[in-house]
């Protein structure tokens, strides 16, 4: 997947402009991560923030929208392309970067967007 991909919803995702995903539940490709916690609608750099509560206790992961494969409104979850491990490996999330930083989404857009992944 390309980085500029990368920052955007699939189209059969089933994401629609405006729906409000935070508190939704995050499955990797094997097994629950968390809790979305933020939601970026942004051109360009569409993304979520998953508080992993006690899976990596204290930690929060940023998931570009390129990541997700499939929104389940009723069920309240969101479905990712990316194993656990994968997601754990990430790098991290800097609050105090997030926003303020420019450039800072970049490590994210290279990391997602390897190859191997």
């Amino acid at each position: 997947m390309s980085e500029d991909a990368l920052w955007g919803y699939q189209q059969d995702a089933g994401y629609r402009q405006g729906i409000d995903i935070v508190g939704y539940k995050v499955e990797a490709t094997d097994g629950g991560i968390g809790k979305i916690d933020k939601h970026s609608e942004g051109v360009g750099s569409s993304h979520v923030v998953v508080d992993t509560g006690g899976w990596i206790f204290g930690k929060h992961v940023l998931l570009p929208a390129g990541t997700i494969r499939r929104i389940d409104t009723v069920e309240e979850k969101v479905y990712v392309d990316r194993t656990k491990e994968q997601i754990k490996n990430a790098p991290d999330f800097d609050e105090h970067k997030y926003g303020d930083e420019p450039g800072y989404l970049q490590q994210f857009a290279r990391y997602y967007s390897r190859p191997h992944m």
